[in-house]
């Protein structure tokens, strides 16, 4: 049998090792502070900022999932990957009073705009949504990948798959415990590109190989991708980025509700991304480092969406050379996908690469949620409970916390063994949709309503985060095809999406409600920290328009162009 990984490939693996390594140990030297450790020091520039913002993004579930999402669903998850919109909005609406309010996470904020009961109630359901979400299902991607390639070298595929999953935690932890967020920072701009080339080549070579393959086309990029779209005609219902309104998983308007709320949750109010923002020099910096996050976020679809149609492609042609198992229903297992590509269609050397660009990808996505969940832990939690220490001693916790993550993440990783079955990317959207309209409804009231206040604040993430875990609980178990009862099965067949929005609107009552229900705040409470604030005062508004300068404007308008285009070519391209 021929070899997967050989020396060529393990020689590009070891370089990115020890480039990464001495990165790692040159940024980490003389961190003396909690601002140094979790922020590098508010001195990073705006290439690094939105080069660390793309990157902690890309995980390898992001290259893994979504190559499985386009086999089986085409560009129904697409919608989730054109949110460089989003990025405008937090560069453009968000930034500003974060950075106003000179906070280093975002509960910290929360505190200042409501008090410390919201700070610590949100830095708690942050910490338990990155451990049982995203460790959990990055380390789980990137596992399955070192299941595929290296089950020769260590015996058996599910050997390969444990040794990936612990080494790359361990790995990644050690260089997130000494380097901080200055080694997550200096190494994210190789790993930008690293992750943009590797997974280019994929489309490349794929894109080449099914136009060979295809009677009437040429192994051409042009010829690969008119073929790709003929073999996708063939399931024009079932690769269309628009669904109708009947279809069971992903209506338009479902899809329409759920997608923007999950956006502003993630992209603008999540520690894990935005802390990236708070390490700038300036707010000028903060909000092009955004920008530029948003320029990259333009990629995923067409490096890692597109990939997975591919492998549709290739193995409805040639199911004996481009091997994919089908699973009871009917379709691809699509986790696989991504692996297959590698194997069959590149040449040693190039294999290296691209597992050297899913390390990038898994250990740079795990090192900015080690960071952030350390970050979060240290400021939000320890500093309250214990007092009066030294900057050194509070790196140190940092590090532990760091520590601590790591090994409940490992922890994790046999029960996300038996959840994920279903896909990767379709399961972290399912899971974000009940866990973001909560804190996305009570940002977005505590920046524009000025009359929100504490009491309102806690109600709307308690009941809207305990509504959200009682329909992933209630979905989990109770349907039609499950535990089949009256009421609860309803609740758990009523789509996820549509469930996103309902939560959404939901938690905005709550708030609302419950903030009618005690005096509003007082003045310091909204000063800096509201747009009725910014309105009012002239000195601020003047600095923070004038940081939004040419340049920005001119980020911002080529991330308009560029989502806007990819909207109108892929709601037409299959007809």
């Amino acid at each position: 049998m021929q070899e997967i990984i050989n020396w060529q490939d393990w020689l590009v693996i070891a370089a990115y090792f020890v480039i990464i390594g001495l990165v790692a140990w040159w940024s980490g030297r003389g961190q003396k502070s909690t601002e140094d450790y979790f922020l590098a020091g508010r001195n990073a520039g705006w290439l690094t900022i939105g080069a660390s913002i793309f990157t902690a993004n890309i995980g390898s579930e992001h290259i893994v999932g979504l190559a499985g999402a386009g086999a089986n669903s085409g560009m129904a998850m697409a919608h989730w990957e054109m949110h460089a919109w989003v990025l405008i909005l937090l560069a453009y609406v968000f930034v500003p009073f974060y950075y106003k309010a000179g906070v280093s996470t975002i509960p910290e904020f929360l505190e200042k705009r409501f008090g410390s009961k919201t700070r610590w109630l949100l830095s708690v359901v942050s910490l338990v949504a990155y451990i049982f979400t995203k460790v959990s299902v990055t380390v789980y991607a990137g596992a399955i990948v070192f299941g595929a390639f290296l089950g020769d070298t260590f015996g058996s595929v599910e050997n390969a798959f444990w040794v990936g999953a612990f080494a790359t935690v361990i790995l990644t932890g050690i260089y997130t415990v000494f380097g901080g967020m200055k080694a997550i920072l200096y190494t994210a701009t190789p790993q930008a590109v690293i992750l943009i080339l590797g997974s280019a080549l994929i489309t490349y070579f794929g894109l080449s190989e099914l136009g060979g393959m295809k009677e009437g086309f040429d192994s051409t990029i042009t010829g690969g991708w008119n073929a790709l779209i003929d073999s996708a005609k063939t399931k024009a219902g079932d690769f269309a980025l628009w669904r109708p309104l009947s279809d069971p998983t992903f209506p338009w308007l479902a899809v329409l509700i759920a997608s923007p709320i999950i956006g502003i949750w993630y992209w603008c109010t999540d520690q894990y991304i935005v802390q990236r923002t708070f390490s700038a020099k300036n707010l000028e910096i903060a909000r092009k480092g955004a920008l530029f996050g948003g320029l990259l976020k333009i990629t995923p679809v067409l490096i890692f969406l597109i990939p997975g149609m591919i492998g549709w492609a290739l193995f409805d042609l040639n199911p004996e050379k481009f091997k994919l198992s089908i699973d009871a229903e009917g379709q691809i297992m699509g986790d696989a996908v991504f692996p297959m590509l590698v194997t069959t269609l590149l040449p040693h050397w190039f294999r290296g690469l691209i597992v050297a660009c899913l390390l990038a990808a898994l250990m740079s996505s795990l090192a900015s949620l080690f960071n952030s969940s350390a970050a979060l832990f240290t400021d939000d939690i320890y500093k309250k409970i214990v007092k009066g220490k030294t900057q050194k001693y509070y790196v140190n916790a940092g590090r532990i916390a760091t520590v601590v993550v790591v090994g409940i993440g490992m922890i994790w990783i046999p029960i996300m063994k038996q959840v994920a079955s279903g896909g990767l990317f379709p399961y972290l959207q399912n899971v974000q949709g009940f866990i973001a309209p909560a804190i996305a409804a009570v940002f977005l009231l505590a920046i524009f309503w000025k009359r929100m206040n504490e009491f309102g604040a806690i109600a709307g993430l308690v009941l809207g985060f305990v509504a959200g875990m009682a329909k992933l609980t209630i979905q989990t178990f109770f349907g039609k095809e499950k535990i089949d009862v009256p009421v609860l099965s309803q609740i758990g067949d009523f789509n996820a999406y549509y469930a996103t929005g309902v939560l959404f609107l939901f938690s905005i009552v709550v708030i609302i409600f419950a903030s009618k229900m005690r005096p509003a705040p007082a003045s310091e409470k909204t000063t800096g920290l509201t747009y009725a604030w910014l309105l009012s005062d002239k000195q601020a508004k003047k600095e923070i328009e004038d940081s939004w300068d040419w340049s920005n404007k001119i980020f911002a308008g080529l991330i308009f162009l560029g989502v806007l285009g990819m909207y109108l070519y892929f709601s037409f391209w299959l007809s």
